[in-house]
């Protein structure tokens, strides 16, 4: 990997994805940043970074994108895929235009995109793909099933593309933070409660919304410059690391998944969301959902 990098950034419109880029270029990395809402993007110009206006969900605006890339640098080192959302829900009450869209985004956008750098990325026999993920792709807790099965979705297709990508010498990186202080949380208690509204899940998923909220408004979870340094250290790393495991108790809940029967994974999560007395929500089967 060449020391100044090509780096094609999704997500970058506020929060992490912004923050990253910016401290990306002013490591000398040239950075196009790409976003739906491109204004947003403006002020990042003053460190050299390309705003694109780009839509996930959209092919023509994502070929569009790479291909400006392409025409003005002639190649991509890094795609940092960290467009994505969470619509909260059970199962049975969130509609399926919503479960589709929740896919576009979070997987099937991140895939195209894949799609449309490779054959750069095998001509140079160089590059790199950072995947944003979460521990959410490792455990599943109440409410998250779209949610999950996107983030599910990433890790498998991340691992698949690591294995057949290896041997035209580029890497494929996840990102799997835990819970990250940034208003994720607080949009996906929103979605919660509309789609639990007058439903026979509206009392927990009230509840369950409200602990969520109440948890992404405190102090309690990690800094969002973890994940800013998970993903420079990602893209600068001569041997990156094929996944990097950040954020409060993160490690512990792979680790408890991975350890306990799924009986008794499913117990510790009712024990810890629904208390008996009042039927007050634990906010500890929550931190790690990101």
């Amino acid at each position: 990997m060449k020391n100044n990098k090509v780096i094609l950034l999704t997500g970058a419109s506020s929060g992490i994805g912004y923050d990253t880029a910016v401290a990306l270029a002013q490591q000398g990395h040239k950075v196009y940043a790409a976003a739906r809402r491109v204004e947003r993007m403006e002020p990042l110009r003053q460190y050299g970074i390309v705003p694109l206006k780009m839509d996930v969900t959209d092919e023509a605006s994502m070929k569009a994108g790479v291909q400006t890339l392409l025409d003005a640098e002639g190649r991509i080192d890094v795609l940092i895929n960290n467009a994505g959302y969470g619509y909260f829900g059970a199962v049975e009450n969130v509609p399926m235009d919503d479960a589709r869209n929740q896919l576009e985004v979070n997987v099937f956008g991140l895939a195209r995109l894949c799609q449309l750098v490779l054959p750069t990325m095998r001509a140079q026999h160089s590059g790199r793909i950072i995947n944003t993920a979460s521990v959410a792709g490792r455990a599943v807790f109440y409410y998250g099933g779209w949610y999950h099965v996107s983030k599910y979705a990433v890790e498998s297709l991340s691992d698949a593309m690591r294995m057949e990508l290896k041997p035209f010498g580029i890497d494929v990186v996840i990102i799997e933070p835990g819970a990250i202080k940034t208003n994720w949380g607080i949009i996906a208690a929103d979605h919660l409660i509309e789609s639990s509204k007058g439903t026979a899940y509206e009392q927990t998923g009230t509840m369950m919304a409200n602990n969520l909220r109440n948890m992404y408004l405190s102090n309690t979870i990690s800094d969002p410059a973890v994940v800013r340094k998970a993903i420079v250290r990602a893209v600068n790393a001569r041997r990156p690391c094929t996944r990097y495991r950040i954020g409060r108790m993160a490690n512990a809940i792979v680790f408890f998944h991975w350890l306990l029967p799924t009986r008794w994974w499913d117990a510790f999560l009712r024990l810890g969301c629904f208390r008996h007395a009042g039927g007050m929500l634990s906010s500890a089967s929550w931190e790690n959902v990101n």
